[in-house]
């Protein structure tokens, strides 16, 4: 009888897998372990001979009653089971530069970006990097394609970007694995902005677990480029982030959060008045949803004034800030004159600055044009709310983003009840069948998990 042999490393394909991608981007140890166990061979005797653990510490691990956070013990973690360093937010592990037959998983979020390779195809490219690659060049393309893809995901929505930026932040974490010096400074100064804007399409999508993902690894790479604008930028992105999922949970502990990291982005010296000005306005929209009229409407006036001074001299065309004008302030305003309890002012507010967005921002659009239903239909104005979501309904089936579809339901649940009017039940019929659309879409394109 042949003898048993213990697994020395992970399966490809379980180190490949969506659940485990997602287990170590969030150093989830106790779902890595209980992967391991179930689908490696790696029982918690061998887990702990090879991480250099102890049994009963494994165990309570694996029972989730402690949590390993201990750098040191991160990397003993990667080491023993063979999962490659940037799953955990590591450097690349001696052994994986010394064999190069480690897989290379995808991100949470971005698996079906490359669906259309299998899985040894995608490690194999990865391991081998074109070592004639010219690191300048490429940071070089990559910049000059972000304001086309800016412009592409504005108005087609996330799920058209979404594959060409997942495929350039996956060249560049590449490249990082082997760059110094100023080279390294310049990817990952891209990398930061290409990793921002993956985490806005993904909350534009409402995955907030993959927007959350993208939004660290790009202060991560913001930090040790010493990007003072990135990381800014990116508090912004991330108050942004929980002022969405405290309006949805109503959570009152998001909306402080929400507070805490745009006053945090403020903090940063030297800022340009746009970057400013979005900092201050999440300030107020998190103000907002906290009942506070008062600091919201002081932090949107400041806002608004810096936005109306003279245009950044600073102005980068890798970081696409040119959406902050004074209209695009109002818009914000607007939204939460809804949370303040004033709908009509908010529906004014809304019709008097949706005439000055630019045409390229429809995703938007889509988005403003249902608060603004939902603005008319807390008002009483209902049959003008079913006009206005109807128009943002033309929009979201073609953008299938989240955050106008989320709107669009608040809606629905208002006027349900008032299906009489030929308005709205042309409203319901039509969301009916978007909504249809909507959730197939991002399942067949895999940008759901």
């Amino acid at each position: 009888m042949p003898k048993y042999e213990q697994p020395q490393e992970l399966p490809a394909r379980l180190l490949a897998d969506d659940e485990m991608i997602s287990a170590c981007a969030k150093r989830d140890f106790s779902k890595i372990f209980a992967l391991a166990k179930a689908r490696g061979g790696f029982y918690p005797s061998l887990i702990a001979r090879r991480c250099e653990m102890t049994p009963s510490r494994v165990g309570e691990v694996l029972a989730g009653r402690r949590a390993i956070k201990d750098i040191d013990v991160i990397e003993r973690v990667a080491d023993g089971l063979r999962i490659p360093g940037h799953m955990l937010g590591l450097s690349m592990r001696d052994w994986e530069a010394a064999d190069g037959s480690a897989p290379v998983p995808v991100p949470p979020g971005a698996a079906a970006t490359w669906s259309s390779l299998p899985t040894s195809a995608t490690a194999a490219w990865a391991a081998y990097p074109d070592e004639d690659e010219d690191d300048e060049f490429v940071v070089r393309l990559i910049e000059s394609q972000l304001p086309q893809l800016y412009e592409s995901a504005n108005f087609f929505g996330a799920h058209q970007a979404i594959p060409a930026a997942a495929h350039y932040a996956q060249n560049l974490v590449a490249l990082l694995e082997r760059a110094a010096g100023a080279p390294r400074q310049a990817l990952l100064r891209t990398g930061s902005r290409v990793a921002e804007f993956l985490g806005w399409l993904y909350q534009d999508l409402g995955d907030f677990e993959s927007a959350a993902y993208w939004s660290d690894r790009s202060m991560e790479w913001a930090q040790e480029a010493t990007d003072d604008h990135m990381q800014a930028y990116v508090l912004f992105r991330k108050s942004h982030q929980a002022a969405a999922r405290a309006t949805a949970q109503r959570a009152a502990g998001l909306a402080r959060q929400a507070v805490g990291l745009a006053r945090a982005a403020q903090r940063i010296s030297g800022l340009t008045p746009t970057i400013k000005a979005l900092a201050i306005q999440q300030e107020a929209t998190a103000y907002a949803l906290q009942g506070n009229p008062t600091a919201a409407l002081a932090c949107f006036d400041a806002a608004h004034e810096l936005t109306s001074d003279a245009a950044d001299t600073s102005a980068d065309s890798t970081l696409d800030t040119s959406y902050c004008t004074p209209a695009y302030i109002e818009i914000q305003r607007a939204s939460c004159w809804i949370a303040l309890g004033e709908p009509l002012r908010a529906a004014r507010l809304f019709e008097d600055e949706l005439g000055a967005l630019p045409q390229v921002y429809r995703n938007d659009r889509g988005v403003y044009l249902a608060r603004l239903a939902r603005a008319y239909v807390a008002a009483g104005e209902i049959d003008q709310g079913a006009r206005s979501a109807s128009k943002a309904l033309a929009i979201v089936g073609q953008t299938g983003s989240a955050r106008t579809f989320t709107e669009l339901g608040t809606v629905v649940r208002a006027v349900a009840a008032r299906s009489g009017s030929s308005e709205v039940a042309s409203f319901m019929e039509g969301y009916e069948a978007v909504r249809g659309r909507f959730v197939q879409r991002p399942r067949r394109l895999g940008l759901q998990r």
